[in-house]
């Protein structure tokens, strides 16, 4: 028997067209729009996470000139009852197991990109200011690209924002701590000055705001637009998490803190390196999933710890799936603590992991790749990401694993110089466009020096 369609969504219509309205935020009053049953397996289908704003085209355009106060479009909420027709019930834990996803049939493509530094930048934004965009084809398990050629690898695709509904109590504790960094801004944050990432957070805006089923315009709607919390960062509810492992087989168990749960899911991702540094960088595409759910009475107490001042400071636990593509063979970069000024941070484990990706893409960039190519390729292909060290004081190690067989060239360092010739000269690029702002971009010192320099 085939599972319900509880959710479905049409790529040929706008996120506001569809059977059943979408929603970009969060908020307890956004209502259900499906009613699921514990046990059941029922689909969900949702848009790509700009709600198919970007095309399938030969620009970058759309990326430059993204509106992101629209994103994520999610499917849902979906109400949870058990076989007794009771909801899920706040301080419950629900399981949510996904028995099967996919990309849409007949829309079997996706998208990896990096935002305009001026217009939401990401992890390195201050090296690629550039809006730039790559095209993935999905042939099976395997997607390749037209605009970083010479790479092929299976997709560990997985459903990169999935959570509940919030509290009230739980929503204002989100906007007064999310508004403190906001308004404290650059000086109380040393690592802004590394990261660069704008903006700092994103605060309820009824700019680009979908409800679900609420009518726009109505005092209702006002209301909530001005306190609903947007999709962009995981939080206690689950949220955006963007964990790649998520895929068939996967088990979310998840905080309740409504009445029903009201689960929502969206940004389906075909596949994503740990991070997703590019910020729009996983390969983003529409999609479905097939979910069952459990209800854990009470398991909120039971099984979560609140690492904060009131219980509802907890956080989910996933259970990983036994599907995912096996590696042998890794290329494993380092970083540290260290800038690229040769400024030492205490223990900071994003400046490391910083310096292993920029490592990563300047190496890659030796074998016929542009760099702008290896940082979506990094951002999407399935590396892993650790904290391999965070005790050793001053420095934190972090270092970011590539798996080899997804070239087709060996790309170990050997005895002798880089290949080169017409095998390793990759062309085309990647989709781009020009960056027109005036905010400092972050050079690195050490490659011009390292060309002049002897070493003694």
């Amino acid at each position: 028997m085939s599972p319900r369609v509880v959710v479905p969504a049409d790529v040929k219509k706008k996120p506001w067209e569809q059977e059943l309205p979408l929603h970009n935020r969060w908020h307890p009053d956004i209502p259900p729009v499906a009613e699921v049953t514990v046990g059941e397996v029922f689909r969900v289908e949702m848009l790509d996470f700009s709600g198919g704003s970007v095309g399938r085209n030969d620009s970058a355009e759309d990326i430059k000139f993204a509106d992101l106060s629209v994103v994520h479009y999610l499917s849902g909420p979906c109400r949870v009852v058990d076989k007794d027709g009771v909801p899920a019930k706040p301080g419950d834990l629900l399981a949510v197991e996904i028995c099967n996803l996919g990309p849409l049939p007949g829309d079997e493509w996706g998208y990896t990109a990096t935002y305009d530094r001026e217009n939401g930048g990401g992890f390195l934004t201050d090296h690629f200011p550039c809006a730039t965009k790559a095209i993935w084809y999905f042939e099976g398990i395997y997607a390749y690209s037209p605009h970083i050629p010479g790479v092929r690898f299976p997709g560990l695709t997985h459903p990169g924002l999935i959570g509940t509904a919030p509290s009230k109590e739980l929503l204002k504790i989100w906007n007064e701590r999310e508004r403190e960094v906001e308004e404290k801004g650059v000086e109380s944050l040393k690592l802004c000055e590394v990261l660069h990432s704008r903006p700092l957070a994103n605060l309820p805006s009824a700019k680009g705001c979908h409800l679900g089923m609420i009518k726009k315009g109505t005092p209702e709607w006002e209301r909530i637009a001005s306190e609903a919390a947007r999709t962009i960062p995981g939080r206690e509810n689950g949220g955006n998490c963007d964990i790649k492992n998520l895929s068939r087989g996967s088990k979310i168990y998840l905080p309740v803190f409504v009445e029903g749960a009201n689960l929502s899911t969206g940004d389906m991702h075909f596949s994503q390196g740990d991070g997703e540094v590019s910020f729009c960088g996983a390969i983003e595409m529409s999609g479905f999933l097939e979910l069952k759910c459990e209800i854990i009475r009470g398991g909120m107490r039971e099984y979560l710890t609140p690492m904060g001042p009131t219980p509802l400071h907890v956080n989910p636990i996933f259970e990983i799936g036994p599907m995912e593509p096996r590696f042998s063979e890794w290329l494993v970069f380092e970083g540290i603590s260290v800038d690229e000024r040769g400024r030492q941070h205490y223990l900071d484990a994003s400046v490391a992991y910083k310096r292993a990706v920029l490592n990563a893409i300047d190496y890659l960039s030796r074998f016929g790749y542009s760099k702008e190519q290896v940082y979506l390729l990094l951002s999407c292909c399935p590396c892993e990401g650790r904290i391999s060290g965070i005790v050793d004081s001053p420095n934190a190690l972090a270092t970011l694993a590539i798996p080899t067989s997804i070239f087709d060239q060996d790309i170990r360092p050997k005895a002798g110089k880089v290949p080169v010739g017409p095998r390793v000269v990759k062309k085309p690029d990647v989709l781009r466009c020009t960056y027109d702002g005036n905010l400092p971009v972050t050079e690195n010192p050490g490659a011009a020096a390292a060309a002049s320099y002897t070493f003694t």
